[in-house]
């Protein structure tokens, strides 16, 4: 603009070389020092103007590089992503950028007033013990989450358990051949994002299982004990999954995995998961399971008798004829967001499970069935105080949970009190009922229909990770 504005001021400059007059010559010097100083105050104007037009006009070229992008399900714990690709990020720290490295540790004193033999709680999935300081798990999550606005459609996720809760979770050889070289991988797997429609979510690997409302970190749950649920639905499945987003509030699930609780699968059959998650609205989310499978083993671990080597564990023999009959599990939660300091949680589940599939001589198909579900209530009285409530009902027919015919109830009341965003204590009573002698007492071969556990919980977290693990 200073280059166009240069031939206009060399004419006057060439009229100023023949002046007719003195006074003349005065004048029109006057007269061109105006124009000089007009012509820098607009030249001055439109500089400081440009600065905003460059930021205006970068930021709608950002606009339209980078349009609204829309959030769709992944799984059943509502997890959001992007679905829009974008110019990769320059990295400048290696290999762990954008990934989040993340520790817990979640430790308990429980005592159980009836003061059971071997101090054991019964029918409980992580606080087993009585009168004794545990280590319910010590975990590690490494996450390299997808970011599709960086145009990076892969991740991966590992979780590493140590402590009483591995016990619980991580199998066992009545389900699995080997569970001991997986016992402290809890989660273990790969994420890409297929640019189709608003992006299609697919997991390959070992993962913690959606049946059910509640999960593994204590941190993200609502009382401090799990559900019977909790403890009779699949802990983990190793396959493949997917999850197709099909508007902003409604998504379909559908997973391909070894069996229930198997890394390494008994039979040839693999289980299969249909389900949706859908939001109705803002304050709600429900998910809805229908799990088909078939997980009696078609094979035993026998002593190694070939003359090739094979690791351990890897030497079987055939069951001929092997059971076939099928497994459904019906399986639906709900969460409500009542009001903003009131929650509200529903779970109701049907479990079936045949030993043959069909009737024969010395084969029964009967049916063994579990059925109930469980209510919960919470109120965040502030941002560190919260109360939280729990019942829970699971009739057991056929033994399949505790090996009983018997109807099982509980009530939990649970006291959060978050000391540092990072270090919660929760204190919880609990009361478990049954129908049948079931619990232990502190008679040795005399058992009880009741036990009552008063539990302080101290959990720690830390990390990049922010939300629910």
């Amino acid at each position: 603009m200073v280059a166009l504005l240069q031939p206009q001021l060399a004419l006057p400059a060439a009229r100023r070389s023949t002046p007719d007059s003195s006074g003349d010559t005065e004048a029109r010097i006057a007269k061109l020092e105006a124009e000089i100083a007009e012509l820098t105050a607009i030249v001055k104007q439109l500089q400081a103007a440009s600065a905003p037009n460059t930021a205006a006009i970068s930021s709608k070229a950002e606009s339209i590089a980078s349009p609204s992008s829309r959030e769709y399900f992944h799984g059943a714990e509502g997890e959001r992503q992007a679905n829009v690709a974008q110019p990769k990020k320059q990295s400048g720290s290696g290999f762990l950028d954008d990934t989040t490295i993340n520790v817990g540790l979640d430790t308990y004193y429980a005592y159980n007033f009836n003061q059971p033999v071997g101090r054991v709680n019964l029918l409980r999935a992580y606080d087993v013990l009585s009168n004794e300081f545990s280590l319910n798990q010590a975990s590690v999550i490494f996450e390299h989450a997808p970011d599709l606005a960086s145009g990076r459609r892969w991740g991966g996720r590992l979780d590493l358990q140590y402590g009483q809760a591995t016990d619980t979770l991580q199998g066992n050889p009545n389900n699995e051949p080997r569970p001991d070289i997986y016992r402290s991988i809890f989660q273990a797997y790969g994420t890409y994002v297929v640019p189709l429609g608003k992006g299609i979510n697919i997991d390959f690997g070992k993962w913690g299982s959606a049946l059910g409302v509640e999960g593994n970190y204590t941190k993200d749950q609502w009382n401090y004990s799990r559900s019977y649920w909790f403890n009779f639905l699949p802990f983990y499945h190793m396959g493949a999954r997917v999850s197709v987003p099909i508007t902003d509030r409604f998504a379909v699930n559908y997973w391909l995995v070894n069996g229930t609780n198997q890394v390494e699968a008994t039979n040839g059959f693999k289980d299969e998961l249909f389900g949706f998650t859908t939001r109705p609205a803002k304050s709600v989310t429900w998910t809805v399971n229908y799990y088909f499978g078939q997980d009696h083993p078609d094979r035993v671990v026998v002593p190694p008798t070939g003359p090739i080597p094979v690791q351990p564990g890897l030497s079987f023999e055939a069951i001929r004829p092997a059971p076939n009959g099928h497994t459904h599990i019906f399986d639906s939660y709900l969460t409500w967001q009542l009001t903003p300091k009131l929650s509200f949680q529903a779970e109701g589940d049907y479990f079936i499970q045949r030993l043959w599939q069909n009737e024969a001589p010395g084969r029964s198909s009967a049916p063994s069935h579990v059925d109930g579900g469980a209510a919960y209530l919470r109120y965040q009285f502030t941002p560190r105080i919260a109360l939280a409530t729990r019942a829970e009902y699971l009739s057991d027919h056929g033994g399949l949970f505790s090996g009983l015919n018997q109807a099982l109830k509980e009530n939990t009341v649970t006291f959060d009190y978050l000391v540092w965003d990072g270090f919660l204590m929760r204190y919880e009573w609990r009361i478990d009922y049954s129908n049948q002698p079931t619990f232990l007492t502190s008679v040795p071969g005399v058992l009880g229909k009741q036990q009552n556990t008063a539990t302080l919980g101290l959990i720690w977290w830390w990390g990049r990770k922010e939300g629910a693990w």
